[in-house]
């Protein structure tokens, strides 16, 4: 027995003691690591900020750093446990491969993800229309995009959808147009209303003097003419003007004793 208890003892000092210490070292590199992770993230983010970086950038830069200085503790952590980081290395790259097959679509977004913060067709901040949604731009990550719409849903789209379509960038221009129609009847003169609306639609609030409001006759149709109304605002009072455009078309029609359009129907003689 009392060889047994010597044996035992000697494995601990042989492999236990050892095994601990390198137990202890690895807690000690994962807390002293995650300090100096976050000290280098923070010093980054200050020297960005000082340099007034675009803020889509300066988050990208951000989160990249974030995870490869990760990477590189979770490797430091394998070697001092005693596994041999060139194995490691190896695995991970096989596992690299493989993930790469089978996430393809994943890895493209995460490409799509760099032109966009490269190329930067739009920023955190700016209206855009892309991929299918419409909305203001939250956030650029790494694989998707996030937008708040108009009617305050958060939407997340993958960044390879939107670097495949086309990108409508509302906010990159000073001011845009708010196109919106006007129906009047045959009997009314076409000159008289256009004169009326250009008069009501110029004392809208928050639009751009320079252009000046368009209206103009767009197409003659059954019930009469048709014209097109646009005044130009900054695409923050876009939805305001337009409202405010419409209520100018209905009460210019209605002040003007303008009656109702009707389609006429074609008579067939027999």
């Amino acid at each position: 027995m009392e060889s047994g208890i010597n044996q035992a003892t000697q494995l601990l000092h042989t492999y236990g003691i050892p095994l601990l210490w390198n137990f202890l070292g690895a807690i000690a590199i994962w807390v002293i690591g995650g300090w100096i992770i976050t000290g280098v993230r923070n010093l980054i983010k200050r020297s960005m900020a000082a340099r007034n970086m675009d803020t889509t950038l300066a988050s990208y830069i951000d989160t990249s750093v974030g995870v490869l200085l990760k990477i590189l503790l979770v490797i430091a952590i394998l070697g001092t446990l005693g596994v041999a980081t060139t194995s490691f290395a190896a695995i991970l790259a096989a596992a690299g491969v493989a993930i790469g097959l089978a996430w393809s679509g994943l890895l493209a977004n995460f490409a799509a993800g760099v032109f966009l913060i490269l190329l930067r067709p739009f920023k955190v901040g700016d209206a855009i229309s892309a991929g299918g949604a419409s909305g203001e731009v939250k956030e650029i990550g790494m694989f998707a995009t996030t937008l708040h719409t108009a009617d305050n849903l958060r939407v997340v789209v993958g960044n390879n959808k939107i670097f495949s379509d086309n990108i409508v960038n509302y906010s990159a221009n000073p001011f845009r147009g708010v196109d919106l129609r006007c129906q009047i009847a045959h009997s009314v003169d076409p000159k008289d209303a256009i004169s009326r609306l250009k008069a009501r639609v110029s004392q809208i609030a928050n639009i751009e003097k320079t252009p000046a409001p368009v209206v103009e006759i767009l197409e003659f149709n059954a019930a009469g003419a048709m014209l097109v109304v646009r005044p130009f605002c900054h695409n923050d009072r876009y939805w305001q003007v337009y409202f405010d455009t419409n209520n100018a078309i209905q009460d210019v029609c209605q002040s003007a004793g303008y009656p109702v359009p009707e389609t006429r129907s074609a008579t067939r003689h027999v």
